[in-house]
């Protein structure tokens, strides 16, 4: 499970809690301009768009979950099992293992726009990176400051989706979400009023003002608040288009976080058929125009910061930060000398 969002104050932020029941191996990887990158479709991988976001470096290939280039494109993959579907590579057509997708429509691409004309043409295959490695069943979600769209892998093909809400979760198909929204176009962050019987306030509370709420946030009374795709897909919405943020960026990125925060998963809440518990091992937020990738983790809430452009992006090799896993505090009163 994961969910991903687009966010914009006076900046365009992108990122997403990924979800799962282990660790992968993660950690921040910046990709310079001249790293080279072995393509199935053996397209020379170098001279290219640098790269930062979170992946599995496994034979020196970065296997991104997310990322952004220099120019300011980002692009993560999200889990859908039962949906994606991946073709036998063609001949005559291009062909892209879905494990290299990431990375080869970041190095290419300046913008969303096309990026998403160029995947209409493609074939995304499902040719393994190992055999230790099965191609991962995905879904994508692509977007600049400009646009947004879902790239779905299906039986019928590759499907490119304009997604103007900015957000995505995982199974059922894009198409299904933009209809389910509707069912809660009754929600609002306002007081509400009585609509459930208007004669029935006056007649209950005579010389009143009727049937009135008993506390606050009964507006939005019927946000689903469990962790299936679909409802996640709802509330991070309602969180997302009803924020309230002031435009500097140390405010946007907490606010980001918050947003995520709402859908991100306790462990023990979820309990998968093998047994294990899935929770929200990370949760990322790219500020693409300056290249920042800022990440926290389920044990640690401190939120890092890794800058791209503080690397040399000239360069051949990756730079690679670890992921900070132990919880940070800062004690105000020396409490910590009293363990």
């Amino acid at each position: 499970m994961c969910t991903c969002i687009t966010y914009q104050t006076d900046e365009f932020y992108f990122g997403r809690n990924l979800d799962l029941e282990y660790s992968f191996g993660e950690q921040v990887v910046i990709t310079p301009r001249n790293y080279r990158f072995p393509f199935e479709g053996n397209e020379d991988g170098q001279n290219h768009f640098a790269m930062i976001g979170m992946a599995n470096i496994t034979d020196h290939y970065p296997l991104y979950a997310e990322a952004a280039n220099e120019k300011g494109l980002c692009m993560a993959g999200l889990n859908f099992p039962e949906n994606a579907v991946y073709q036998e590579e063609t001949i005559g057509k291009e062909n892209i293992a879905s494990y290299e997708i990431i990375p080869w429509i970041l190095r290419r691409f300046s913008n969303a726009e096309d990026a998403a004309e160029y995947l209409r043409k493609v074939m995304v295959t499902g040719k393994a990176f190992a055999e230790t490695i099965p191609p991962a069943p995905l879904h994508w979600m692509l977007a600049d400051q400009d646009s947004c769209y879902v790239v779905e892998a299906v039986e019928e093909g590759i499907k490119i989706y304009p997604n103007p809400i900015g957000v995505l979760t995982n199974n059922p198909p894009f198409p299904f979400y933009l209809d389910y929204i509707r069912n809660f176009l009754h929600l609002s962050p306002e007081t509400p009023e009585n609509q459930f019987a208007k004669r029935l306030g006056e007649i209950a509370f005579p010389g009143k003002c009727g049937l009135t709420p008993y506390g606050e946030g009964m507006g939005a009374i019927g946000l689903p608040g469990d962790a299936s795709p679909a409802s996640r897909f709802v509330k991070a919405s309602f969180l997302k288009w009803n924020s309230v943020c002031d435009q500097d960026e140390a405010t946007s990125i907490s606010q980001f976080f918050h947003i995520l925060n709402g859908v991100s998963i306790a462990r023990g809440s979820v309990r998968t058929e093998a047994g294990k518990y899935e929770t929200t091992i990370y949760t990322c937020c790219i500020r693409p125009q300056e290249g920042i990738y800022y990440y926290k983790t389920y044990d640690d809430s401190q939120i890092y910061g890794v800058s791209l452009f503080e690397e040399d992006l000239g360069g051949k090799n990756l730079s690679v930060y670890e992921v900070e896993r132990q919880q940070q505090i800062v004690w105000q009163n020396g409490g910590n000398k009293n363990k």
